[in-house]
């Protein structure tokens, strides 16, 4: 049972519907009977399938709406015979609900025979549990539903479609039945529901790629648990791309070659390790994600894809992720010995279980030199040569790089001699001064001994001011 588990569940089928005999469907809980009335709001928008006959007192239907009828189902007024089931004789209101496309809680995984997958080992991240790019969505024949498809995406993108028994396959054929009455009664809101009919064709896997609404996904989850992600026992607990609350447990990321092929490298996780008896309480979710970089650790710039392996346990306590911990080791030893056979060039582990005070984080990373690097290193060479060779021919000049000396920088920091009662010398005006004799009178004054010594202004000629 685990293998088809294992492989990459592309269905999605669409868990609640508007019909008529669901009893939840309506507000006081249970489908009409006879002596009730039966009452839509006007203003509601609303289809509902009646697999069977019914007998009313009386229905209110509202201005835009449809009622699609089974073979052999109606409706009949009531003759007012004694109905022991029916005694009531309430008024009775089609509830009404608001399902959005990207609540994870309303989708469900099945076989293409459209059986529920089996639960339990294998787990997808939130943002897989709605109907990816490349899934086929399945609405159960003989059902009715109003969905609103409110995106952040302009098209939402999804393999095919099947619903009220037909399968749409192709853009063409899903365009005529968008066309048609049910479909603006079925679907609503901003987004646009578009059928490709392609799969993924990477060996590698695909991203889910709904990421843009993740935010969605998200609040629809928390809403239906109360607003708040459960509580957790590990210190420093992890956070999955792709998931909506952090966990206890472990993450790997892979980093991955040309020759990695997802769906094998599941089944060979599932057979050779997740199967032994020690890991029965582990769950695991491994997919290709996107992983966002950022300029500067701000400014968005790109993202990687990377595969992705979500591992969680039942233990509780400071037990809480050992299991998964040790689920985790022998990955990473699997991938040191096998690794650059499978297509995986580097791994990172990080966990977080009950008895760690902070989270643990290992890394393998293989010596195959591949393909990317050669080139780099290739392109780097012809980019020097390129450099010097203008640099030779004259037509690039680089800037001159001044390296310090030890010895300048000791000369910088001596500090600079007293200043001097003499003066300095005029470069501008080389000039040797006339030589006095302490005991000879002159004409010229000398100046004391406590003032500086003047100096003689080459731009000021003495001589033509002298009287």
């Amino acid at each position: 049972l685990l293998l088809p588990a294992a492989a990459a569940a592309t269905y999605k089928q669409w868990i609640p519907n508007t019909n008529f005999e669901t009893a939840s469907n309506w507000d006081k809980g249970r489908v009409p009977c006879a002596s009730d009335v039966v009452l839509f709001e006007k203003n509601k928008v609303v289809s509902v399938f009646v697999r069977s006959p019914h007998v009313l007192t009386d229905m209110y239907l509202p201005l835009n709406g449809e009622l699609v009828l089974a073979s052999g189902a109606g409706f009949a007024a009531f003759d007012g015979s004694w109905d022991p089931g029916c005694v009531s004789g309430e008024t009775v209101r089609f509830a009404d609900k608001h399902h959005a496309w990207f609540d994870p809680t309303l989708w469900q995984a099945v076989s293409p025979s459209e059986e529920l997958e089996p639960s339990g080992r294998i787990f997808s991240v939130d943002e897989e549990r709605v109907p990816c790019r490349y899934d086929d969505v399945i609405f159960q024949p003989e059902t009715s539903f109003r969905i609103n498809i409110d995106s952040s995406q302009r098209v939402i993108n999804v393999r095919s479609i099947s619903l009220m028994g037909q399968e749409f396959s192709s853009s063409e054929a899903w365009a005529g039945y968008l066309r048609g009455p049910s479909a603006p009664l079925q679907f609503h809101g901003n987004g646009t529901l578009q059928v490709t009919g392609t799969g993924c064709s990477d060996k590698s896997g695909c991203s889910c790629g709904n990421a843009p609404d993740g935010h969605r996904i998200c609040a629809a989850l928390l809403r239906a648990s109360g607003r708040q992600c459960p509580a957790l026992t590990c210190q420093s607990p992890l956070q999955p791309l792709g998931h909506c609350c952090e966990v206890c447990g472990a993450t790997i990321s892979l980093d991955f070659t040309p020759y990695f092929d997802l769906q094998k490298y599941r089944d060979r996780l599932v057979q050779a390790l997740l199967n032994q008896p020690k890991y029965a309480g582990v769950r695991m979710a491994i997919s290709k994600v996107d992983k966002a970089q950022t300029f500067l650790g701000v400014i968005p710039r790109s993202s990687t894809p990377l595969i992705q392996i979500v591992l969680i346990d039942d233990g509780a306590g400071v037990q809480t992720g050992t299991a998964a911990e040790q689920l985790a080791s022998d990955i990473m030893e699997h991938i040191t010995q096998h690794g650059e056979a499978l297509g995986i060039s580097s791994a990172k582990m990080e966990v977080a279980t009950g008895s760690t005070l902070s989270r643990q984080v290992g890394s393998h990373a293989s010596s195959k030199i591949t393909a990317g690097t050669v080139s780099g290193l290739l392109f780097s060479l012809l980019l020097l040569g390129g450099i010097l060779f203008l640099y030779r021919k004259g037509k690039l000049r680089l800037p001159t790089l001044r390296v310090p000396r030890p010895w300048d920088r000791a000369e910088d920091l001596v500090s600079p001699a007293p200043a001097s009662d003499k003066g300095f010398d005029n470069p501008m005006f080389d000039v040797e001064p006339p030589s006095v004799d302490p005991g000879e009178e002159t004409g010229q004054e000398v100046a004391p001994k406590d003032h500086q010594v003047f100096y003689l202004n080459p731009l000021y000629d003495a001589s033509e001011t002298e009287t």
